[in-house]
């Protein structure tokens, strides 16, 4: 049990979920390691018919990939995708 905020939660408090390597791969796919110690590969071909992700369509843009306080950032930190998001849909390197 912990309290945050002033509000008692249940169960132990999870350390936030964050990025500490990155790597572009073949077919606009991505390595990740977390702070956990797993490491993943996330598929982003979903989400390049998105408009905000269409600029990473550009293998230059999305090869030039790096981590900005645990996210993954592209062009300045224009665009950004969630740890969180990258861990629950990434399947196990």
């Amino acid at each position: 049990m912990y309290i945050k905020d002033g509000i008692a939660y249940a169960e132990e408090e999870k350390p936030m979920l964050k990025l500490c390597g990155i790597r572009p791969l073949e077919n606009y796919r991505l390595w990740l390691r977390f702070n956990t110690g797993e490491a993943k590969i996330f598929d982003c071909k979903p989400l390049l018919s998105q408009p905000a992700f269409a600029p990473l369509s550009e293998a230059n843009v999305f090869k030039d990939v790096y981590i900005d306080y645990g996210v993954p950032v592209w062009k300045d930190g224009e665009i950004d995708i969630a740890p969180e998001l990258l861990y629950e849909k990434g399947i196990p390197a």
